[in-house]
């Protein structure tokens, strides 16, 4: 699909310092190892959102992007309060058509969002919102046609319902949502290595193998078997 949507798609993300970011995958990962990996998956994300159809493009950023990152983006500074808060003032910024995306599920693809883009580059799009599920229970996107902050506020977020209940507020307020395919966030190190093995051969995967070979050089250092 090469034309473009009246579509904004954001990517919410945090500037990949150590100990600020990802601090899930660290142990085993060092911080410093954990930022590189997420730095990897913010990079990769970008590059798949910027094959997007779409007419703008937006990086919520907290702290600084690299410069490489920042290319084909419009760079803005998360509002404050908790994550339901800042993608509430995403939805309250946008003036059409938002799909917000997330940091880490750098195996997200052009597919994956798909059937939105056919949905809405139809003349009379079928659905009002769509939804992608993650494996933890949250959820790796949000699509609204009509963004409105308060469809988001007071979802509880980063629970094992919070999908569920995001999905159960859209429904409650009269909106047809669809659902994409459900991925797996890269919260700890086993989650970097499954989503790794899904996608072979990239710089993702090549990034994982590095880590990996580094924590067990690590261990045999130290004199501990792997």
């Amino acid at each position: 699909m090469s034309k473009s949507l009246d579509l904004t798609v954001a990517v919410i993300a945090k500037e990949c310092l150590p100990g600020r970011v990802k601090t899930r995958l660290s142990p085993p990962l060092s911080p410093e190892g954990a930022a590189a990996l997420a730095q990897v998956s913010l990079s990769r994300t970008l590059d798949t959102v910027r094959l997007l159809p779409a007419r703008h493009r937006v990086l919520v950023m907290d702290g600084t992007p690299k410069a490489a990152d920042a290319v084909g983006f419009t760079v803005v500074a998360q509002a404050t309060g908790g994550l339901d808060e800042r993608l509430g003032a995403i939805c309250d910024a946008a003036t059409g058509p938002l799909l917000i995306i997330g940091m880490d599920t750098p195996q997200f693809s052009a597919d994956h969002v798909a059937p939105l883009l056919h949905d809405w580059s139809a003349g009379a799009p079928g659905l009002d919102a769509w939804i992608g599920p993650a494996t933890d229970g949250g959820f790796w996107a949000l699509a609204l046609r009509r963004p409105d902050g308060a469809l988001i506020r007071g979802v509880p977020m980063s629970t094992d319902t919070t999908g569920a209940r995001q999905l159960a507020r859209l429904s409650a307020r009269g909106l047809s949502v669809g659902t994409l395919p459900e991925l797996a966030d890269m919260d700890h190190f086993s989650d970097a290595l499954n989503i790794a093995a899904a996608i072979p051969g990239t710089d993702f995967a090549h990034a994982v193998q590095v880590a990996a070979q580094h924590m067990q050089d690590s261990l045999l250092l130290t004199g501990v078997r792997p």
